[in-house]
């Protein structure tokens, strides 16, 4: 296995380091203009064109950050998927997070793939943000801490990454135009501070640019912050890339520090980038310095000629479903445990009642850009099956969330059949889940783009149950619809309206008609649609999906159900969920609720069986006003492929609940102290400043439901001292229960009178450890010099403040159990 890289380099001679930067200049010195500007611009959706003639093949990038989907969206090319980066970062475990990159980096591998587009380390400003699952945590320290551990890890395995989205892009709501306006004190110490840190600690090899204005400059022509800040103050060294479709300037990129933009081939670098260059818009040294960087990337993952790559010995192989079974286990936050009801004791379950729409078919990663298609799904009720006897366990859907349909999936065999402007067919691919995503070259083995008519999905469901099933489409176009030899729909969706083009491309679920069908009975489905070339799109793309939704049931008459299997039980499991339209990207939430009745479907078992668990199946919070007339609540983000598994053994006891709160959850929404996420005029002014997620509680007063930190396991654990200089707080715990257990210890510091405007207590360092029963342990966590300095907007520059500090070291922002005082004099 290769040696760790250290926090500040990347593992590698100076030699090495030499030899790659001699190569790249050789490379770049044989370039001409319009080649040096075609390589900054895409060449499809996901690679840069290889350039053999200096040794340069195709980079090609790839979404995460919870698998690697490679260039191909569909479920017919299948990827390990772990869960959500609010699970990952609920771990608490920075340790953790390298081996989830380190199993990152052999997927990408494994499918061709150079560059990871993650981790995405955007704060948790607004609970309401869409992408809030996709991003770690509240807090910056706790961010850059996990996103460092991620980015090493990728990077071990000669896999590139790009921390993402740099910067602000915190909300979904106008993020292509929307100006973010954030004075100098808050954008440093909070915004910019996870990207500092991952820069300094881990040595990304890229970052991607955002969407949004920052104080009114787009950021993919941010001179201050990506030339001056990244890489001048910083030290940056890796290529900057472009969201998806975010470069809208030739002149402004090229001066604002991006490197590349992407996708293409329609981009505004390429010839536009050549053609301000001859015309004297455009320095030829600003496209050389860009090609560097990309050159410079190209050799680090070991696709430049004569340029060794960083990593030269893999890694051991990682096992991607049991590290995605771990992560998930160690993720889970027990929040409310009454009476100590979890974990179950098996030998002593007679019966057990499952309970949701989401314990039989799980959500395990959120939507949008994130989606991967992992080759097996294991669902709550998988989990404990396998883990139960067959006689102790029943299950009830109890209340579905969704009311929209979904991709078709469970119960259908299909294949995309594709056929020219004569009919004939011209290619044929598999096609589970119903979606065909074919964008750029992703095309069928003989089809292209121009040949390409038309393309029919047909094949056979076999229903799981009786009844008025649904059928529908989602895309744009004409289309039509049979099922069981009756067309249920012939016509056109028009464009969508949508304004987030991320919406806009891949439209809106739509129902085209019911059909009665009967359990175990196949039947034949087609749902065919005309290509429709459009000449405005960025680049060449099919995309529609074809959808289903089982047989309605009167949610009363489900809700009875689900309460007669727990009043007959002697436990009941209730899996409560979110679902893509509700926290997806392109758009953010307009309140915590959770959908349909749900709400009620836990009231009403709570009140059938005060043994009732909840299970929540969310990526970020969720209002919960049940949650004391329950005896367990357990909080499961989206958990990976492998969740139901990690489930049944948190539940059963074989593995405890490791996970504590990366950011606060609200008891109601309107106690939220900061919610806004739409903006006023085009602006949404980060008014609060220094004040989001705890500091902002902290601040107004107000006690949420569950706070920063917080978390049960299934031991207990006593802190029996604390010792601490200006540099480190070493805490000795020690586990004082009857089991095996781990514990994360934090410290905060809360600063004595100063003067200096700052929160009442922030996350310094913390550090996650395990012991045996009677076992104690000591923490060493150190505490960064910037956690005692402020940013001094007169002067630009990080300043220490001098005074008294109280350490104060506990289970979670409020359990605080040892102090003890710093009085720093600089």
């Amino acid at each position: 296995m290769a040696a760790d890289p250290t926090p500040q380099d990347t593992g590698v001679t100076d030699g090495a380091d030499r030899t790659r930067e001699e190569a790249v200049e050789a490379a770049l010195r044989k370039l001409g203009l319009e080649d040096k500007a075609r390589l900054l611009g895409g060449q499809d959706m996901w690679s840069l064109p290889a350039l053999p003639e200096i040794g340069l093949k195709s980079l090609v990038m790839s979404d995460g950050p919870v698998g690697v989907r490679g260039v191909r969206w569909t479920a017919d090319d299948p990827s390990i998927a772990l869960p959500s980066p609010t699970a990952l970062a609920a771990t608490w475990d920075p340790e953790l997070a390298r081996r989830a990159g380190r199993l990152l980096a052999q997927e990408a591998r494994r499918k061709n793939v150079h560059v990871l587009l993650a981790p995405t380390v955007n704060l948790h400003r607004s609970p309401l943000g869409g992408r809030h699952f996709e991003c770690y945590s509240e807090d910056p320290h706790l961010t850059g801490e996990i996103g460092t551990g991620y980015v090493r890890g990728v990077q071990d395995g000669g896999v590139g990454t790009t921390v993402k989205h740099f910067v602000a892009n915190d909300a979904e709501t106008d993020r292509f135009t929307v100006d973010n306006v954030i004075a100098p004190r808050p954008l440093r110490e909070l915004y910019l501070a996870p990207f500092e840190a991952i820069v300094k600690n881990a040595h990304p090899w890229g970052i991607m640019s955002a969407y949004n204005q920052v104080n009114g400059v787009t950021m993919t022509e941010h001179r201050y912050l990506q030339n001056e800040v990244l890489r001048g103050e910083w030290g940056f060294d890796g290529f900057i890339v472009s969201d998806w479709m975010a470069a809208r300037s030739t002149t402004g990129g090229i001066e604002g520090g991006l490197d590349v933009a992407m996708p293409g081939p329609a981009t505004v670098y390429g010839d536009a980038l050549a053609g301000a260059v001859r015309s004297g818009e455009a320095d030829e040294a600003a496209v050389d310095d860009a090609v560097r960087n990309v050159l410079r990337l190209a050799a680090r993952v070991g696709i430049l000629e004569g340029a060794p790559p960083v990593v030269t010995e893999l890694p051991e192989a990682v096992d991607g479903q049991a590290l995605a079974r771990e992560v998930a286990r160690r993720a889970f936050v027990l929040v409310r445990n009454e009476n100590h009801i979890l974990p179950f004791d098996a030998s002593k379950l007679r019966k057990l009642a499952l309970i949701g729409a989401a314990a039989r078919d799980a959500r395990v990663l959120g939507g949008g850009s994130a989606t991967v298609f992992p080759e097996r799904v294991i669902a709550p009720l998988d989990g404990l099956a396998a883990a139960l006897p067959d006689s102790a366990l029943t299950y009830a859907v109890g209340a579905d969330p969704s009311d929209e349909l979904s991709p078709a999936d469970k119960g259908f065999s299909l294949q995309a059949v594709c056929r020219d402007a004569a009919g004939d067919v011209i290619g044929t691919r598999s096609l589970p889940g119903g979606q065909v995503q074919w964008i750029g070259n992703d095309l069928p083995d003989g089809v292209t783009h121009e040949t390409l008519h038309s393309v029919e999905v047909r094949g056979t469901f076999v229903p799981r149950e009786s009844g008025e099933h649904a059928f529908g489409t989602r895309g744009l176009g004409a289309y039509t619809l049979t099922v069981a030899g009756e067309v249920l729909y012939d016509g056109v969706q028009p464009i969508s309206d949508a304004s987030d083009p991320f919406e806009a491309f891949f439209g809106a679920p739509a129902e085209r008609g019911r059909v009665r069908l009967t359990a175990g009975e196949p039947v034949e489905v087609s749902l065919t649609h005309p290509v429709d070339r459009r000449d405005d799109a960025p680049l060449p793309a099919v995309m529609f999906s074809f959808l289903h939704g089982a047989p309605r049931r009167d949610a009363d008459e489900l809700i009875a159900e689900a309460v007669d299997a727990a009043r007959d039980a002697d436990a009941a499991v209730v899996v409560v969920a979110t679902t893509e339209r509700v926290e997806s990207e392109g758009f953010d939430r307009t309140d915590l609720r959770l959908p349909g009745r749900q709400d009620d479907l836990v009231r009403a078992v709570a009140a059938a069986n005060p043994n009732t668990v909840v299970v929540v199946n969310a990526g970020s919070p969720v209002e919960m006003p049940w949650r004391e007339d329950v005896a367990a609540v357990l909080l499961g983000w989206f958990p990976g492929q492998e969740g139901g598994a990690a489930l049944a053994d948190v539940l059963l006891g074989a593995e405890e609940p490791g996970g504590r709160l990366p950011t606060t959850w609200p008891a109601a929404f309107a106690d939220a102290p900061v919610t806004e996420v739409v903006p006023t005029d085009g602006e949404l002014r980060y008014r609060e400043g220094l004040f989001v997620g705890y500091r902002a509680w902290d601040r107004a007063g107000t006690a949420p439901a569950y706070p920063f930190g917080h978390g049960l396991g299934y031991t207990t654990w006593e802190y029996e001292s604390l010792e601490v200089t200006p540099a480190t707080a070493k805490v000795r715990v020690r586990n004082t229960g009857s089991r095996p257990g781990r514990e994360v210890v934090q410290v905060y510091l809360a600063p004595q009178a100063d003067g200096v405007e700052r929160p009442a207590r922030w996350l310094a360092g913390f550090a996650s450890v395990g012991a045996g029963p009677g076992e104690w342990v000591d923490a060493v966590i150190a505490l960064p010099a910037r956690a005692f300095e402020v940013w001094q907007e007169e002067t630009g520059s990080w300043a220490f403040v001098p005074g008294a500090y109280e350490v104060r070291t506990g289970r979670s922002l409020t359990d605080t159990r040892l102090t003890a005082t710093l009085d720093l004099q600089g």
